[in-house]
Order: C-alpha cells, then sequence, then structure tokens
C-alpha cells in the first residue's frame, strides 16, 4: 500500500536485540539490577544506623526474670556487712533468685567496677550492688545498662547512672534521730559526730542532717566532727586527739556501729572516760548499724541507743527488685505492701525507704530486730 514502510521482523537471536534476555539493556536486567542496588543499599543503611544506635547488648536483656544474679558487697570488715552476707543466699532462695556468690570489693571504689565488670562477663541477667562511692559507681552503672543487664543498688544511691531500684533506709532521718537523742538527753556542751565517707550519699545525708538539726533545734550543743571515710583505725586515732583537746566532750554520734563502735569504746576506755548510763561522767553514745555488738552494748550501759539498719531487709528485698526488674516489672513512687514507702530521688531515681527504728535500753531486746536473731 502506498506510503507505508513494511519493517523486517526482528531477530530475537540477535545480542544487540533489547528483547533477547541476554542483551544487558533487557528490562528484565535492567529492573534485576535495580533491585540489587536497591536490597544492597538498604542493607548498608542498616549497617549505618545499627552502628549509630544504642549499643545495648539485646542478648542479654529480658530475662523474664531468671539467670544468674551477681552481688557485689562494699567491705567485709564490719558485723553489718557481714550480717548482710549471710542473709543473702538466705534470702536468694526465698525470692527464687539464683544469686552467685558474693563478690567483697574489699573498700576499693576502683575494685568494685572491676568487680562489676567481672560478673557482666561471666553473663548474670541482674546485679545487686552496695556502692561505696555515689559519683564513682556511675561508670559500672554505664557498663551494665549498655549489655542490657538490670541493677538494683543496696544501701547507698548512685550520684548518676540507671539503677532499676535504691533499696535503702532514710538516711537523712538516722542523722536527725541521732541529733534528736543527744539533743533531749544532754543540757549543753559539746558534740562529736564520727563521720562517714563524704563520697557516699550516705555519709553525706547523715553529717548534713544531725548538723542542721542541731543548728535548728539543739543551739546549746557544739558540734565537732571527725570525718573517718568508715575506717575504724582512722575514727580511733582522730577521736584521740579530739579527746586530748576537748576532754569535756558530753556525746557522741557514730555513723556507723559496724566499724566504729569497737574503736570508740577502746578510746574511751584508755582514757578511763568510758562511763556506764547513769554513772557521773557518762558520755552519751548513739549510733547507727543495730548490729548484735550494739545492742549488747545498749545493755551494758556503753552506748544509749542505735538506728537499726535492715540488713535482712536489705537482702531480701535487694532480691525481690531485681527479680522483678529481669521480668521488665516497674514501679511508682507511694507506699509499699512491706511498711515502707517507694519515694523519687531528685535524680529521678526510685527508692524503697525501708523501716530503721531507734533502739534503746526499753525496746533492745524485742525480738522481731534482726540483730537479735543473728549469732
Amino acid at each position: 500500500m502506498p506510503g507505508r514502510t513494511v519493517r523486517k521482523p526482528s531477530n530475537p537471536s540477535n545480542p544487540s536485540n533489547p528483547s533477547n534476555p541476554s542483551n544487558p539493556r533487557h528490562p528484565w536486567k535492567q529492573n534485576r539490577s535495580r533491585t540489587i542496588a536497591m536490597a544492597a543499599l538498604a542493607v548498608g543503611t542498616s549497617l549505618v544506623l545499627a552502628a549509630c544506635g544504642s549499643t545495648k547488648d539485646s542478648a542479654s536483656a529480658g530475662s523474664g526474670g531468671t539467670g544468674k544474679v551477681g552481688v557485689v558487697l562494699p567491705l567485709l570488715t564490719s558485723p553489718f556487712w557481714q550480717s548482710y552476707n549471710d542473709y543473702v543466699p538466705k534470702m536468694a532462695k526465698s525470692e527464687g533468685v539464683d544469686a552467685l556468690k558474693t563478690v567483697n570489693s574489699n573498700s576499693d571504689p576502683s575494685q568494685q567496677i572491676t568487680d562489676i565488670n567481672n560478673e557482666l562477663n561471666q553473663g548474670v541477667k541482674g546485679l545487686v550492688v552496695a556502692p561505696l562511692d555515689s559519683a564513682a559507681i556511675e561508670a559500672g552503672l554505664d557498663q551494665a545498662e549498655r549489655k542490657g543487664v538490670p541493677v538494683v543498688a543496696v544501701d547507698v544511691a548512685p550520684d548518676k547512672g540507671k539503677v532499676a531500684m535504691v533499696v535503702r533506709a532514710d538516711n537523712v532521718a538516722y542523722g536527725e534521730k541521732a541529733c534528736d537523742y543527744l539533743g533531749k538527753h544532754i543540757t549543753s556542751g559539746k558534740v562529736v559526730q564520727i563521720m562517714g565517707d563524704l563520697a557516699s550519699v550516705n555519709g553525706r545525708d547523715r553529717s548534713e542532717a544531725f548538723r542542721a538539726c542541731v543548728k535548728k533545734n539543739y543551739p546549746q550543743l557544739k558540734v565537732l566532727e571527725i570525718p573517718a571515710k568508715w575506717e575504724s583505725d582512722t575514727a580511733a586515732s582522730k577521736l584521740d586527739t579530739l579527746l586530748n583537746a576537748n576532754p569535756d566532750i558530753k556525746g557522741i554520734y557514730m555513723q556507723a556501729g559496724g566499724v566504729y563502735l569497737a574503736p570508740t569504746l577502746q578510746t574511751l576506755k584508755s582514757k578511763n572516760m568510758l562511763k556506764a548510763a547513769g554513772q557521773k561522767g557518762h558520755i552519751a553514745i548513739v549510733s547507727n548499724d543495730g548490729i548484735p555488738q550494739e545492742f549488747d552494748a545498749i545493755r551494758k550501759g556503753e552506748i544509749d541507743a542505735t538506728v537499726s539498719q535492715p540488713a535482712d531487709a536489705y537482702a531480701r528485698y535487694g532480691m525481690y527488685y531485681i527479680k522483678a526488674a529481669m521480668a521488665g516489672k516497674t514501679f511508682e513512687p507511694g507506699p509499699t505492701d512491706h511498711g515502707s514507702t517507694i519515694v523519687k530521688l531528685p535524680s529521678g531515681i526510685l527508692e524503697d525507704q525501708l523501716p530503721a527504728p531507734l533502739v534503746t535500753k526499753e525496746n533492745v531486746d524485742d525480738p522481731k530486730l534482726w540483730g537479735n536473731t543473728v549469732q
């Protein structure tokens, strides 16, 4: 027909023919190339995003409440921590927690970080730690968070770092109770507080609370202070020096009977200043811990009172909360079903403030006090 051009049929076997599947320009080839390129890009992108995201070890997270639990102690030179150590396996069993043998950091904050890392390297699914230094412990807490391992802090709250719960008594109340007891039993004069380590929030809370309470409520008392870092030798030597310069001291507040009781009584005895309650020249003494040795000293009249820090409850609820944390359970501020109150600290951390009663000669034989249930 005029005006129409007749085209010769293409040869499908010709490699240059676009319809030939062997031709790189074939639509199937081009689509496949684009698909491969896009897949490669997606993989590369996911790798970059993974590298830029959380470093949490997901294999360690979400143990469902099961798995090994590491328990790190601050020291074992105090009868209080010896008692806590004895309670740990008993309370772990009662709470259904598979706790490893406890590790003693021996009063060394750096060693405590190493101990935490060692426990994490053993594959623990939870940690219960009694921090030595409220600031230094952050390095260990960060390492645990990177591994996806929850931590419960016992006795001392960290300044920073993530913990599922702090199990602790109200340490501000410790200082206030000691202040009130001495203020009500001493009309005027000098009192000394043998302080703990001020690198620990416990030492700071007790010291500041005692000092503020005396200033506000008992201005007739003059406070002298001994920073003793939870060290018995330091307490003994500094108390000896202080008594030489101030033989008229009327009262003593010991922030840790577990480490300060024996050296304090020995120092007073060496100066012939250890008089029983009711005798002329008796120095009123209030302590913290609630160990059996303090109870015996109260019965003898060597000291007057102590605040019972609950070693048994520390162990029990340390295990309770770590099991809950491993199962993904969370808590809110408010009263608990075990006679305590959960509060939110300024750092945002939750703290279960367990009861810590004042013990005097009137209630020292109460069988409910943990200090009367241990050898």
